[in-house]
């Protein structure tokens, strides 16, 4: 499971949190700090996201805040200035759109409260209305996923949908003209995924076997019976990318023959691979594939950066071009059908997301916007690649951010801890490693075993480690650093959402030593529970979790399981602890909180813990990613000695923060 990372924010600082805030000025009296960074900028909704370009060129969508401060879809006419709103979410805000091929349809996805049961809308331009086309069945929780489009096929849309049954997607297609929705392709019984062919017919079917491995499978048309192209056990790492455009091979992400993973074509009739791409460090991360020819154009590969591999001769001087606009890491994320215009954005360590429109023609790039201009010439923190090793001698690769102004010598640290656990850290920036950094902290997220990226040897070293091998690197990291002499032993705090919420639970039960305090975000506490909640379709991918955490229904597992959950360590915890959750999270359920809270209660302990009621995995609306990160700036203040922005009130205005202090 992927399990994301959520952000934060407020509650008044005490009186107890600003005398450690100024010990902690105290401490760095010989440095010059910079001002403080608002949390506003830091988390608050972006100015301009996400722009996307019409098929046919002629206008440009983002994302930016309505008056109200909710995030719409906004189009203008390309040179012109004609911008206008087209979506009325009236709450959460739209995050996930795209353009349809015929130009005038756009479509997004939203859920209700964080609940992930999204359903796809279409924005019909000239008729300027919005309509849902997900169908709605009373008492029945229908997710909708995007398949794809196809410029062979303007008005039709693939979508995946569970309506038929929970646990299960099938694909459907959508007229845009009509409306009308047929299914297309029914799921046999345990397809976690479908593509479609240059034909845009479902041709291809990624299966995880009930050993945790991994099967493709594939059919000569619509009407044809499926057939196994390839199957391989929980050890490899495979996925598909797509077809190319004669329909006769695969590409595949693969790493048979190699242990890190290789972007490979396979061919059908003989099932022989060809390699396009591959780096003996790192496994293939970003694949750009035009969008009509079929054939991949470049490949991504990131070890510490993100670098490109250009494999078609016609995009090298294109990308080339690109390099030279900014500094940073960029990735193409949009083009028109002519394939004349590009729209890239370049990510940095200190400083907002650029974008780019790319002339093909004329090989030139024009600024388009930042997406917070706010933090435009503020006194960012380098993030810095280095490489840790581990008690074993495992190689982990992680991001240090040392605070600006600050000797980096002795200084209190903030372990962020990646969610996932099958996710990486990046470089580029990152708003939480700037807002700790900013308030005097040393901040390091490490790429622990398990984590994607770094080879089939590296993923496979985790299995079954949750709480083991996959903690002790995060132990070592801290050692690493201690030894370093960039911080205080004493002064360290484990954060994170998700797994990373599991990893502060961990901390302060496995390992209470290493940690003055812990911030958990809908972390899990127990496994066997985690298991037990996760929503029905993720039903296919149950055998993975089997082989990666440990079968919570196999006996031999179950001393393991038990060990590995943190809520049977409750009485362990005696360290300041920060919990937050949001009530309709699908992932990691609200009784996975709620069962160790009320744990550390009867054990006379002491918890903050913080619902939001529409939330759900991690925090989506501003107001209440801002509330939380106060009150975890408060909090990290008060036992680490960091900086804090004043602020007023019991909440941050609009929050629907539910607050309960045990043991306070």
């Amino acid at each position: 499971m992927t399990l994301t990372m959520t952000t934060l924010r407020f509650i008044a600082p005490s009186a107890v949190a600003l005398l450690a805030c100024c010990a902690g000025l105290a401490r760095m009296a010989h440095a010059e700090l910079p001002p403080l960074i608002p949390r506003e900028v830091l988390f608050g909704n972006p100015e301009r996201v996400s722009p996307q370009l019409s098929p046919d060129g002629k206008r440009l969508a983002w994302v930016a805040p309505d008056p109200r401060n909710v995030l719409q879809v906004w189009v203008k006419s390309v040179g012109k200035n004609d911008d206008k709103i087209v979506t009325d979410d009236k709450k959460r805000g739209i995050r996930q759109y795209l353009w349809a091929e015929n130009s005038k349809d756009l479509l997004y996805l939203q859920d209700k409260d964080g609940d992930e049961n999204w359903h796809v809308y279409g924005v019909d331009l000239d008729a300027s209305k919005v309509r849902n086309l997900t169908p709605s069945e009373a008492g029945k929780k229908i997710q909708a996923r995007i398949n794809g489009t196809d410029p062979k096929f303007p008005n039709q849309v693939l979508l995946s949908l569970n309506l038929r049954r929970p646990q299960l997607h099938d694909v459907y297609r959508l007229d845009l003209k009509t409306n009308e929705l047929t299914l297309d392709t029914e799921n046999p019984g345990d397809v976690a995924g479908f593509i479609a062919d240059a034909d845009f017919q479902i041709r291809g079917a990624q299966v995880i076997t009930p050993q945790g491995g991994t099967e493709i499978r594939v059919r000569d048309n619509s009407k044809s019976e499926w057939r196994t192209a390839l199957k391989v056990g929980p050890e490899e790492i495979l996925g598909l990318i797509g077809f190319t455009l004669d329909g006769k091979r695969l590409q595949l992400i693969s790493s048979l023959g190699s242990d890190t993973a290789r972007v490979v074509e396979r061919d059908l009739a003989t099932g022989s691979d060809t390699v396009i791409a591959e780096s003996k460090d790192v496994d293939a991360g970003g694949v750009l594939t035009h969008p009509t020819k079929h054939n991949i154009q470049a490949v991504s590969f990131a070890p510490g950066r993100s670098r490109w591999t250009v494999i078609d001769p016609a995009v090298k001087e294109d990308f080339a071009g690109i390099e030279g606009l900014s500094s940073g890491d960029f990735v193409v994320v949009n083009r028109d059908s002519a394939d004349s215009t590009w729209l890239v954005a370049f990510t940095s360590d200190r400083g907002p997301v650029r974008y780019y429109a790319w002339d093909r023609n004329a090989k030139k790039g024009t600024f388009l916007f930042v997406h917070q201009p706010k933090l435009e010439g503020l006194a960012l923190a380098p993030m810095a690649p280095v490489e840790i090793e581990a008690r074993d001698g495992m190689k982990l690769n992680a991001y240090l951010t040392l605070p600006v102004g600050v000797e980096s010598k002795g200084l209190p640290l903030v372990l962020v801890v990646h969610g996932g656990p099958w996710a990486r850290d990046a470089w580029g920036y990152n708003p939480i490693h700037q807002w700790l950094a900013n308030r005097g902290y040393a901040v390091l997220s490490v790429n622990y075993r398990g984590s994607t990226g770094y080879g089939k040897a590296f993923l496979n070293a985790a299995n079954k480690q949750w709480g083991l091998k996959m903690h002790d690197d995060l132990i070592d990291s801290v050692e690493w650093a201690v030894k370093k002499g960039y911080v205080d032993k004493s002064k360290a705090a484990i954060f994170g959402g998700s797994y990373g919420g599991y990893a502060a639970l961990a901390g302060l039960t496995f390992t209470p030593e290493y940690f003055a305090c812990a911030v958990d975000i809908v972390g899990p506490s127990n496994l066997r529970t985690l298991i037990a909640s996760i929503p029905p379709y993720w039903k296919p991918m149950r055998a993975l979790f089997d082989v990666r955490m440990g079968n919570v229904d196999d006996p031999k597992d179950a001393e393991l399981i038990k060990k590995a959950s943190p809520l049977f360590l409750a009485d362990k915890i005696v360290k300041p602890l920060l919990i937050g959750q949001g009530a309709n999270d699908p992932r990691v359920n609200q009784a996975e909180s709620e069962q160790i809270v009320s744990a550390i209660e009867k054990n006379g302990g002491k918890v903050t813990y913080v619902l939001y009621p529409d939330e759900g995995h991690g925090f989506r609306r501003p107001e209440n990613s801002i509330d939380f990160n106060a009150r975890a700036e408060a909090f990290l203040a008060k036992y680490l000695g960091g900086r804090i922005e004043p602020l007023q009130g019991e909440k941050y205005p609009g929050s629907t923060a539910v607050v309960k202090e045990i043991g306070r």
